[in-house]
């Protein structure tokens, strides 16, 4: 699934190649993953106007024109963006096409769970994000543990929270535990300052890393890269790691460096 590091790998492409660009048209082969409007509507407060450089809050990409509307995306499980010369062969998974006047920017996705919404003003933003915390990514280590502080419930949970914290998914979670050494059912309550500072160290690298790579890396050293083995070992120790279900979601840890509380 697309996570704050894809989303920031997805920006950089939209900015080489759609910003700047004027939207000659917009076709939509799957109208439905246009969520907020029609394809014609989408297309009517577009047309004519030039793409600015996109941003992105957590898992959201915001692509603002030049004189107000903006095109807001998110890419659930599958979404991606892709471009081609105009008039190419599409691919089947094709939802939205950005018809520009130097390609066509593609909005694909396999599984239609996100999409792609029209923003007339920054004001109509957060209607369509729904309440987010701060990105993941620009948090120091205070604004981070006055944001954990007194808050109940486990810490993976706490870290995958939308409206906590922006960004971090699934597999971020994962790997910015498993190298802070914290148990993903652990209560937020029971961390220390010590432990909260060890955690926002440790997911800042993640996103660091990842951003970098425009997705979580498999490197060797990591989680990511041992939890697709046959049978999956700790790089740290060695010991055979651990699988089971929290905050609702298929979870990786290492018993012996992840003690459970």
């Amino acid at each position: 699934m697309p996570e704050l590091p894809d989303v920031a790998g997805f920006r950089r492409f939209f900015d080489t190649h759609a910003a700047g660009g004027r939207v000659q048209r917009v076709t939509a082969p799957d109208a439905a993953v246009i969520r907020n409007t029609s394809p014609q509507g989408l297309g009517r407060a577009l047309h004519g106007r030039r793409l600015a450089e996109a941003r992105r809050h957590g898992k959201w990409l915001i692509a603002p024109t030049d004189d107000g509307p903006s095109v807001v995306f998110h890419f659930a499980m599958t979404g991606l963006l892709d471009w081609a010369d105009a008039g190419g062969e599409r691919h089947e998974h094709d939802r939205v096409v950005f018809v520009l006047d130097a390609g066509e920017l593609r909005y694909r996705a396999m599984r239609k769970l996100g999409g792609v919404w029209l923003a007339r003003g920054d004001d109509d933003i957060p209607a369509i994000t729904g309440p987010l915390g701060p990105d993941a990514l620009s948090l120091g280590r205070d604004r981070f543990s006055d944001l954990l502080s007194g808050r109940r419930g486990g810490v993976k949970s706490a870290l995958m929270d939308q409206s906590l914290l922006a960004g971090a998914g699934n597999l971020v979670a994962d790997e910015a535990l498993w190298q802070a050494h914290t148990h993903p059912a652990r209560s937020v309550a029971d961390l220390s300052e010590a432990e909260l500072a060890g955690l926002h160290d440790a997911l800042q690298r993640v996103l660091e890393a990842s951003v970098e790579a425009g997705h979580v890396p498999g490197k060797p050293s990591w989680l990511t890269h041992a939890r697709d083995a046959d049978d999956p070992t700790c790089p740290r120790c060695d010991s055979a790691l651990r699988r089971d279900k929290v905050a609702g979601r298929s979870t990786w840890w290492c018993p012996t460096c992840q003690p459970q509380p």
